[in-house]
């Protein structure tokens, strides 16, 4: 009799176990597809202002530096010269006066400045759009780690077998919003993180192209830093799916 209760006892523990799973990981993947999301808009938003295809203005509404410094890295192709309308003009002008019976020649077109398919995007737009993921980030990515930490708890709790998987999922994703978090702001210039605010961005495209190292540590810092974090969070996710399927592999569900 006692046998039969122990086991009904832990036949109901482990279906509890089971359903409380179901929701860490429901919500876990939820989390995931916030935080990934959030990181690869943040990479977008770097790109779209370090090859100038977003127009940056200061306050005075003067043209910020940073467009100087991508002139200067695309100096070969910003050093082309446009006709003017005016030329143009007297340009065709003399070609049909010099040629009356022929068919007059296309007149050249001015050429289409970098990045004119997003011209309708201003700096301001898009530092919005960091403010608001940097406000996403943060508590997203906590949110993250600390499921993670409640899907070890209950695999440990109602022994559910997995936990060399989720230890290192919770591990990674712990080392992942650490690395995310904008230290900057605190300890700079000591140590940084992936995040940064939009003027720390205008900053860096300004001065930190500046010779083949300040290049080099310029896309490690935004691209570099990025990638590592992103790998951290995917590493995570795949530990994690590996400890639900051996849960499910232990309990005979597949």
């Amino acid at each position: 009799m006692n046998e039969e209760r122990d086991k009904q006892n832990y036949l109901i523990d482990t279906t509890d176990c089971l359903e409380a799973i179901g929701v860490f990981r429901g919500w876990k993947n939820f989390l995931f597809v916030i935080v990934i999301c959030s990181l690869l808009l943040l990479q977008v938003s770097f790109w779209l202002v370090d090859t100038g295809c977003v127009e940056t203005k200061d306050t005075n509404g003067t043209q910020n530096v940073v467009a100087a410094t991508n002139a200067e890295k695309g100096s070969d192709v910003t050093e082309q010269i446009v006709t003017p309308a005016t030329e143009v003009n007297e340009a065709a002008k003399q070609v049909v006066a010099a040629e009356p019976n022929q068919p007059a020649k296309a007149v050249p077109q001015e050429q289409k400045q970098p990045g004119a398919f997003v011209e309708h995007i201003k700096f301001k737009h898009l530092s919005q759009l960091i403010r608001f993921l940097n406000f996403v980030l943060i508590p997203t990515a906590a949110l993250y780690c600390l499921t993670m930490l409640f899907a070890l708890k209950v695999s440990m709790a109602g022994r559910l077998g997995g936990i060399n998987h989720i230890c290192r999922a919770f591990f990674l994703s712990l080392v992942m919003f650490v690395l995310l978090l904008p230290w900057q702001l605190v300890f700079a210039p000591v140590i940084a993180g992936v995040m940064y605010t939009p003027q720390e961005l205008l900053s860096a495209c300004a001065a930190g192209t500046a010779g083949p190292f300040g290049k080099v540590f310029y896309y490690l810092r935004f691209t570099g830093y990025w990638l590592v974090v992103l790998l951290l969070l995917l590493s995570a996710q795949l530990r994690s799916a590996r400890w639900a399927k051996t849960i499910l592999r232990r309990l005979e569900v597949i």
